[in-house]
């Protein structure tokens, strides 16, 4: 259980502001927050997420103790390049109706995204990897979701771009506590 509920609450707090949260409230804003745009964005955060619990724990059978802390801590490190990255997209003012090519780029942004480096990581570290693909759906779900809801209004509601560079600099300073502790250098 300890992984769900890492792997949800990381999952959610990162994705706050990420590029999959804000083109679900960009089209719903813009297109309307339809049904059919949820469930697509809900799908794509459940895939990803089961995806990278699978990658992590797959990649976890294949390493020694000190190098699951490294990938780890790698995985930290990238979250929190992600998180401090700028998203300079533009609300789209003719975007698309087609479902498709919304799942197919939900699902390439969410694969590479700092909340499913953490779902990976949390795959690594605690033993059943369904529960850690689990929280990742979940968390990265109600982000979405939350997007959905408020639409164009998220923007204007919280401080996004805050948020993010917070995250990174926790996420920096996780990411080098743990690089230092597996190469020994901190206990």
């Amino acid at each position: 259980m300890t992984s769900l509920l890492f792997a949800m609450v990381a999952s959610f707090l990162t994705a706050t502001g990420a590029r999959d949260q804000l083109l679900v409230a960009r089209l719903a804003g813009v297109l309307g927050a339809s049904t059919p745009l949820l469930v697509v964005a809900l799908a794509s955060s459940a895939v990803t997420a089961g995806i990278a619990a699978w990658a992590g724990a797959w990649l976890a059978r294949t390493m020694s103790e000190d190098a699951a802390t490294m990938f780890v801590a790698i995985a930290l490190l990238l979250a929190a390049v992600e998180c401090a990255w700028p998203n300079r997209e533009k609300t789209p003012r003719e975007p698309t109706r087609s479902l498709g090519a919304l799942a197919i780029v939900l699902f390439a942004r969410q694969l590479t995204d700092a909340s499913r480096f953490l779902v990976a990581a949390f795959a690594v570290v605690f033993a059943y990897w369904p529960l850690a693909g689990l929280g990742g759906a979940l968390g990265g779900g109600g982000a979405v979701a939350v997007g959905w809801s408020l639409g164009l209004a998220l923007e204007d509601k919280l401080p996004l771009r805050a948020i993010r560079i917070a995250l990174a600099l926790i996420l920096f300073i996780l990411a080098a506590v743990t690089g230092l502790s597996a190469r020994g250098t901190i206990g």
